[in-house]
């Protein structure tokens, strides 16, 4: 077996936007884990709200006074970013048994194409289980209040996001 940092671990995921049951998983990751890298996803097929560096920085800014994690964005293969970063351990939040499926085959996937790989899934605080970057794009996009549901600076780029979508610019 070849020998990496484990005590690296990778949280991969789009967080666009980043939510507090997100946080809610960095931060329990962190817990157990004395690295933590969220690996933000380019995927340019998906339509997403923010770039990846918009999300980076945003993520980056909220996680600045903490030194074991680090965020960066990565394209492709998610085993390729885990040998880039001579990294196995794979962070994956688990809201609900709907997830249960859909995580386990890309855990088997994942150490199919990378045996060292290894996912650890993490359960959120109850009150976020039903919270997703879908859901808050879905709520506040239809006028909604995401306060408490997202992390402050985040919600100030949705507001702003959001505003310029509904308000055209004046001529």
């Amino acid at each position: 077996m070849v020998q990496t940092t484990a005590a690296l671990a990778v949280y991969p995921g789009s967080f666009d936007p980043l939510h507090l049951g997100h946080v809610d998983i960095i931060d329990r990751a962190v817990q157990i884990f004395p690295r933590v890298v969220v690996g933000i996803l380019e995927n340019a097929s998906k339509d997403s709200l923010f770039t990846p560096a918009e999300r980076v920085e945003m993520i980056g800014r909220l996680y600045a006074e903490v030194p074991s994690v680090e965020v960066r964005s990565f394209s492709g293969l998610l085993v390729s970013f885990l040998k880039e970063l001579d990294a196995t351990i794979i962070i994956r939040g688990m809201r609900a048994v709907s997830d249960f499926e859909y995580e386990f085959q890309m855990a088997l996937m994942n150490r199919r194409l990378y045996p060292n790989a290894e996912t650890v899934f993490l359960t959120p605080k109850e009150e976020y289980t039903y919270l997703s970057s879908r859901l808050v794009k879905e709520v506040i996009g239809l006028g909604g209040d995401v306060s408490g549901l997202v992390p402050e600076p985040v919600l100030g780029h949705l507001q702003a996001r959001y505003r310029k979508a509904t308000h055209p610019p004046t001529r």
